[in-house]
């Protein structure tokens, strides 16, 4: 199966996770054509000052790879610094929250895999 980018769904969700701004979504797949142990995969884009909130994944895992730009991810430990090729992996009843305080949009891969 190939699925063409016009087919891809498109979305901006408003203070998504109680986070400030917009973020804008790309569905890479939605529910039909994704396994039934994965949730989300998608490519988000956060403008300047728009983060999604912080928010907890229990039985599942989310992975963002930053494909462009710089964000601030929030977790547990402390607040770190993202930027192109970085990976972050959330899970087993971790929070994480994500916010873009530069000018350049922050673009990733959004995946949740089902634990």
């Amino acid at each position: 199966m190939i699925k063409k980018n016009n087919d891809m769904t498109r979305k901006t969700v408003e203070h998504m996770r109680d986070g400030n701004g917009s973020v804008d979504q790309m569905l890479i797949l939605d529910g039909r054509d994704m396994a039934p142990h994965t949730r989300l995969f998608g490519m988000m884009t956060l403008d300047k000052g728009c983060s999604i909130g912080l928010h907890t994944h229990i039985k599942e895992t989310e992975y963002y790879f930053i494909l462009s730009g710089e964000g601030i991810v929030t977790e547990a430990d402390g607040e770190k610094k993202v930027s192109k090729g970085d990976v972050v992996i959330t899970g087993d009843g971790e929070s994480h929250a994500i916010r873009n305080e530069s000018t350049a949009p922050l673009v990733f891969v959004a995946l949740i895999v089902l634990d």
